[in-house]
């Protein structure tokens, strides 16, 4: 059974702490939420990544909990939530999305999706379009990095996977994936656009969320594109054909070109609601401003 209970360490008067029990197969992990305000609700996902965290998040919520109760999650697998040596696929988190929607939440929910999670805030609204009221997708994307650069699956994808699950080599190659210098790299090349947010102190605390228990499992399933919950653009571009919910996608002009142009694709769609601003992949923790305030009208809408 899932259940909700409140967690038991310290929290502040602004934002409640709180833990979901989900089952997986019959093992328990523990999912870390919180939320701020009060309202009607709002859910945030982060994107996947190595550095996953509802952290990112956190500036986008802040400013809509004056006028909505904000709930943002770490995924299991990422950020607090527990990170068991599970065989990180599609299936979890669609399964995780729905239980943790329909326990949650009493009443339709708003959804501000990040990046990855995109593909699985369309797969459910396609299969029970009535646990969402809105929907908005920051940089939405569809497929993992290596996927990415090569263009397909690959077989030696899952070599890498099972490479860096192993214990010795593993966690070697995992620790030189996201040594600070990497993460710096990363940010710069195609998650911020500013090289003046990157300071020390930013990279230290992006590098303590990858040293968690069992860190590497999932990021290197999403890396190597074990988590694309899709296999083409057309299935991609698909899932928003038959959603009569609100829908608004946000474009970070800075996007890499492979990326940016499908969520191009995503524009031309006549159901969807388009804005463009500055930003790449990372847009929804380094532009929350901007973001707020082209999506907060049409959240009250």
């Amino acid at each position: 059974m899932n259940t909700t209970t409140p967690a038991t360490y310290p929290t502040n008067t602004d934002r409640l702490l709180q833990k979901y029990a989900w089952n997986w197969q019959g093992q328990q992990l523990w999912v870390v939420y919180e939320t701020a305000g009060e309202g009607t609700p709002v859910l945030l996902l982060p994107a996947f990544s190595t550095v996953s965290s509802r952290s990112e998040m956190a500036g986008i919520a802040n400013l809509l909990a004056p006028h909505f109760q904000t709930v943002t999650l770490d995924w299991p697998g990422f950020g607090e939530s527990d990170r068991p040596p599970l065989e990180y696929k599609p299936a979890i988190y669609q399964q995780f999305l729905a239980d943790f929607v329909k326990t949650v939440f009493k009443t339709p929910v708003a959804v501000v999706a990040a990046g990855h999670s995109a593909g699985y805030v369309m797969g459910l609204a396609n299969q029970q379009p009535e646990l969402f009221s809105h929907i908005v997708l920051t940089a939405p994307t569809w497929r993992g990095p290596l996927p990415t650069m090569t263009g397909k699956q690959e077989d030696w994808f899952s070599i890498i996977r099972e490479t860096v699950r192993s214990p010795i080599l593993g966690d070697l190659l995992y620790s030189l994936n996201t040594a600070p210098p990497f993460l710096s790299y990363m940010y710069q090349s195609h998650v911020f656009t500013d090289p003046k947010i990157l300071t020390s102190d930013f990279i230290d605390k992006k590098w303590q969320i990858t040293q968690k228990p069992g860190g590497k499992f999932a990021p290197v399933a999403f890396v190597t594109g074990a988590l694309d919950p899709i296999q083409t653009n057309s299935e991609f571009l698909s899932l928003f054909n038959t959603i009569s919910l609100p829908i608004m996608i946000v474009i970070g002009e800075q996007c890499p070109p492979k990326s940016k142009q499908e969520m191009e694709n995503l524009a031309q769609l006549p159901n969807i609601q388009t804005r463009r601003l500055n930003g790449s992949l990372g847009m929804h923790e380094e532009f929350p401003e901007e973001i707020a305030a082209e999506i907060l009208p049409f959240l009250q809408n």
